[in-house]
């Protein structure tokens, strides 16, 4: 994540992750969520934040999500409905459950499948928001697989090449392959110049919005630096920002992404159905069933070398790849501690005070 992103040193609060996920956990459970559920979005939240992808962690997602669950929006004890199946594919009614809550699950069956028969997909639909897809792409790398997930809801927040309308959502991708002493190659990105969570977290810190990373009401790519616009005053662009910059990629991305969510859930489109909740899609791909296992990760491990050998441009410190960065946080943090917004942990203090949980997070 960007510098400009993280939290000013002067508003850190350092949590041992051990403490903000006992919290996290009992708040799930106190808005009506099951065991199971509350142990697997407290963990896609965490290790999320672990890795530095505040983004999609406790301070942007979980208010968010308490507030769907006590809407009555979000199913805090839902079934997982199997409604298609092969010996290679699902198609999954998630019956309204949060997508941290079915993810983890959607993408062990994925794994599952791939231990049999060498790959495994599996499209999930009526399911809340997934907090990024890296999570779920790991899992499948952790067990010496190379993962996938995408997921296609929060339609009309983009607008495509030349558009003046919202179209799609951020639709994000992500991809992630095993190695065998260097960190495993972690990409996660939305399609969309900017995550549109990153925007909430720049209001947070107080951090402003670069040229070409999102438009006005009208479609204009907005070409200068901005304070961060209040929700509603703005559309975001696919990546590349402009055409001549290379929008109309981040668009087809985005727009395949749509196509694989929404179309094989059987939703059809988010844009022009109105789903408030698209599809995801979780695969796993078994090595073995490809090539030599511990050859791959030999392979990649050399790959990964090479390009973290790769000498700096002036001005730059390294050259790094996608998860490497990552990798390192986690460590960092797992070690030090999660650098909070006080702002974040006086919500999650004021709410447990209401609620009569314990939370002790300094």
């Amino acid at each position: 994540m960007l510098e400009r992103f993280k939290v000013p040193k002067q508003d850190r609060v350092y949590v041992q992750q051990d403490r903000i996920r006992q919290a996290t956990h009992d708040i799930f459970r106190h808005v009506g969520v099951d065991e199971q559920g509350a142990k697997a979005s407290t963990d896609v939240l965490i290790v999320n934040d672990l890795r530095g992808v505040e983004s999609h962690g406790v301070s942007n997602g979980l208010r968010r999500y308490v507030s769907e669950y006590n809407a009555g929006t979000l199913n805090g004890a839902p079934s997982f409905d199997i409604e298609h199946e092969t010996a290679t594919t699902a198609r999954v009614n998630a019956n309204n459950a949060l997508g941290t809550h079915v993810g983890p699950w959607a993408m062990e069956l994925a794994i599952e499948k791939a231990a049999k028969s060498g790959m495994g997909a599996v499209s999930v639909h009526s399911s809340g928001h997934l907090a990024g897809c890296g999570y779920y792409a790991m899992m499948a790398a952790e067990v010496d697989m190379v993962g996938h997930c995408m997921t296609a809801g929060g339609a009309n927040q983009t607008v495509p090449t030349w558009g003046a309308k919202p179209v799609m959502g951020t639709n994000p991708i992500a991809y992630a392959a095993p190695a065998g002493e260097m960190p495993p190659f972690l990409f996660d990105v939305a399609t969309t110049q900017v995550a549109n969570n990153k925007i909430g977290l720049s209001r947070r810190v107080g951090a402003s919005i670069l040229p070409g990373w999102i438009a006005d009401l009208e479609g204009k790519p907005i070409m200068e630096e901005v304070p961060a616009p209040d929700t509603g005053d703005y559309y975001l662009l696919h990546i590349g920002g402009t055409r001549e910059n290379g929008s109309h990629k981040g668009f087809g991305f985005a727009l395949m992404n749509e196509i694989i969510c929404n179309g094989f859930t059987g939703l059809g489109s988010g844009p022009v159905g109105g789903n408030k909740h698209g599809g995801h899609f979780f695969m796993a791909y078994q090595v073995e069933a490809f090539t030599d296992l511990q050859k791959f990760k030999q392979d990649m491990d050399d790959l990964l070398r090479y390009i973290a050998a790769v000498p700096p441009a002036d001005g730059f410190e390294r050259v790094v790849y996608a998860g490497m960065l990552e990798a390192e946080e986690e460590e960092r943090r797992t070690r030090d501690g999660i650098p909070y917004h006080r702002e974040v942990v006086e919500w999650f203090e004021s709410y447990c005070a209401e609620a009569g949980i314990d939370c002790d997070l300094r």
